[in-house]
């Protein structure tokens, strides 16, 4: 029998499905009364901020010279009406079960990690990982800066004929893990989920009192060059020319949020957790926590796992599992 080797073509797709979040405004009295948060252009005066030549700091009237030129900006902006002070983002989340390769070419490779991964189900039921996504949504992390310095934070998921309400301030952002009777029936829900051949399916809701006439932040737009006349671009749900351009946050940033669950890095206890990475990658901070020198990044203890079949503690099992939640391409592929 040839040695095991890792499949040049290895695929996953990912199992927390989660959508665009919308964003609407409300009163904290009466959430029922939604009302679209709209994107709308600034056109603005700055100063100059940013760092000068040595030459020109050097030189009193040569900064003045500077600093009188005009900064215009045309930006992107979104805020609550002031008849509201309520913030409402919404978004769907689907939880897909049966993990498996959805491309593979190696069937050997393919039978060693299937039996890894049954495994693991058949010992944990994917009871850990369930509970700190359903952390994750009940916290409001995937919130982000609208969750800041806010007078107060709600989450409501709902699902068929079950509704949960959680005051997301009495949850940490930082310690995860920490059990909470009020998260067990969301976890169940997530955990069988996870564990069948089904789909769960669920709304949530983040509501965050804010103030009247607050600042919201959608997610910001990746331009790459192509808008010269804008510094910042915000997400919206309608065309960039239309007025009904609706305030919005990308898939993404919601997933990312939602998969903050890596407390078993090597960096966790001056870091707090990260997204489930395979090089544990922050790019906020510009740096992998986990390093293959280290063998804590995915591909080293995955390899370990199948190849050798030397299974890594439980917890770094827990953060593999994680990443193959996630889905991605993880294939060896073929040299040239």
């Amino acid at each position: 029998m040839s040695k095991l080797k890792t499949a040049s073509v290895l695929a996953f797709d990912r199992k927390l499905a989660n959508s665009d979040a919308t964003m609407h405004s409300c009163l904290w009295s009466n959430k029922e009364d939604k009302q679209t948060i709209l994107v709308r252009e600034k056109a603005v005066r700055g100063t100059i901020s940013n760092r000068q030549k040595n030459a020109v700091l050097a030189d009193p009237a040569k900064l003045d010279q500077e600093v009188r030129k005009p900064n215009l900006q045309i930006v992107d902006a979104a805020a609550l009406p002031f008849e509201h002070d309520t913030l409402a983002a919404h978004f769907t989340l689907r939880i897909l079960g049966n993990l498996q390769p959805s491309a593979c070419d190696d069937q050997d490779y393919r039978a060693a990690l299937m039996e890894k991964l049954e495994s693991y189900a058949e010992a944990s039921q994917y009871e850990t990982l369930a509970y700190l996504y359903a952390e994750n949504i009940a916290n409001g992390r995937f919130l982000w800066r609208n969750r800041v310095g806010a007078e107060a934070v709600e989450v409501e998921v709902r699902t068929g004929d079950q509704k949960w309400i959680f005051d997301s301030q009495s949850f940490s952002l930082r310690e995860l893990g920490q059990k909470n009777t009020e998260l067990s029936e969301l976890a169940q829900l997530i955990q069988k989920g996870l564990s069948k051949n089904q789909t769960t399916f669920m709304n949530v809701t983040g509501y965050v009192k804010l103030g009247s006439g607050q600042e919201v932040f959608p997610s910001q737009e990746l331009t790459l060059g192509t808008d010269k006349t804008k510094s910042k671009i915000l997400y919206s749900l309608g065309n960039l020319g239309d007025d009904d351009r609706r305030a919005a946050m990308h898939s993404q940033k919601i997933g990312n949020a939602l998969r903050t669950i890596d407390i078993w890095h090597p960096e966790y206890e001056q870091v707090g957790p990260i997204a489930a990475e395979v090089f544990g990658s922050v790019t906020a901070s510009g740096k992998a926590y986990r390093q293959p020198k280290q063998k804590a990044d995915f591909y080293t203890l995955l390899d370990n796992w199948v190849l050798k079949d030397l299974a890594p503690p439980i917890e770094q099992q827990h953060y593999v599992m994680a990443v193959l939640l996630r889905g991605g391409v993880f294939g060896e592929g073929k040299s040239n």
